[in-house]
């Protein structure tokens, strides 16, 4: 080999070492937004939009671009819970299970907190440009309910979190106000059967945090956090959540009854088996096994029952 080549070997693996050096971190970046995570963003726009839609209020680049924003806010929440939870010791006390105990990225020293804040920060910031733009674009109406959700974002959890009853503040910032928001920047107003659709998404996600809350009871307490299963006991905390998700379908039902729900909608009572396993799950959450398996159960309730919701929407636009 001349040296010519030898050079020119070198000068190569050392441009491979840097790109797979690039992609390990990009890899990381996109684990501390736990993705696995931010599907509920993607079905919330889905199920906003679709009440947009069978209103008659569709539109295809303002769905996507709320979708976006949304997408942001949620990648915010994840980094800043990871950051504070982190700092408080939280983090390095849990137990992970797949469904809850941060993303294991700070506690390994894969990135730093700084870089972390600065992650989750900036996409706070960013999905603040892309609501100030809605706010021109469709009104000031919309200006309350993203204020309500910034302060939902930043001071969850090192304030909200140490609150009796904290999961109230998932439910509204992750649940009830992106279908609404998605709603106004279509229909470029408020209606009482958005708010209807709306309720049993803030009631879903609070109990996706309610149950998944339950593995970290004791890191949690330690943290100065008053979640549900700390300040009710499990035992309470589970009736909470099990009378929480009977009454989505519940809800769903009544309004359809009255009239004010297409009856599509009831297609979302397909995910109630699941639901039922979650509940009986949730009864013995002393058992991990039991309570991991209650909290993937759980997870599919909360996506697939919005899911199909907004399949009903469409459905009844259409048929």
């Amino acid at each position: 080999m001349t040296v010519s080549s030898l050079f020119h070997c070198l000068v190569l693996q050392g441009y491979f070492i840097r790109q797979g050096r690039a992609v390990v971190k990009l890899k990381l970046w996109f684990l501390e937004t736990r993705p696995q995570f931010l599907i509920l963003s993607v079905v919330l726009a889905f199920l906003g939009s679709s009440i947009a839609w069978y209103d008659g209020y569709f539109h295809l680049g303002y769905a996507l671009l709320a979708g976006f924003g949304l997408l942001l806010t949620h990648i915010s929440v994840n980094t800043l819970n990871d950051y504070f939870d982190y700092r408080s010791g939280v983090d390095l006390a849990t137990k992970p299970t797949p469904f809850s105990g941060g993303s294991g990225i700070l506690p390994a020293a894969l990135l730093t907190p700084k870089q972390v804040f600065w992650f989750g920060l900036s996409s706070f910031l960013l999905a603040i440009a892309v609501g100030v733009f809605f706010v021109l674009t469709t009104g000031w109406l919309l200006l309350p309910l993203l204020l309500l959700a910034a302060v939902c974002v930043l001071f969850y959890t090192p304030v909200m979190l140490k609150m009796p009853w904290p999961e109230w503040v998932a439910g509204l910032g992750l649940g009830a106000l992106p279908i609404l928001g998605l709603y106004f920047v279509q229909a470029t107003h408020y209606t009482w059967h958005a708010v209807i659709v709306a309720i049993p998404s803030g009631i879903l996600v609070h109990n996706l945090l309610l149950l998944n809350e339950f593995p970290d009871t004791e890191a949690d307490s330690r943290g100065g956090r008053r979640t549900l299963p700390i300040v009710m006991g499990g035992s309470r905390a589970s009736l909470v959540y099990s009378i929480f998700t009977i009454a989505v379908y519940l809800w769903i039902i009544g309004w359809v009854i009255a009239g004010k729900m297409p009856v599509f909608s009831l297609i979302s009572l397909l995910t109630l088996p699941f639901a039922l396993k979650a509940i009986k799950g949730s009864r013995k959450y002393r058992d991990m096994t039991q309570l991991v398996s209650a909290m993937g159960s759980n997870v599919l309730v909360v996506l697939v029952t919005q899911f199909l919701l907004g399949i009903g929407y469409i459905l009844a636009g259409i048929i």
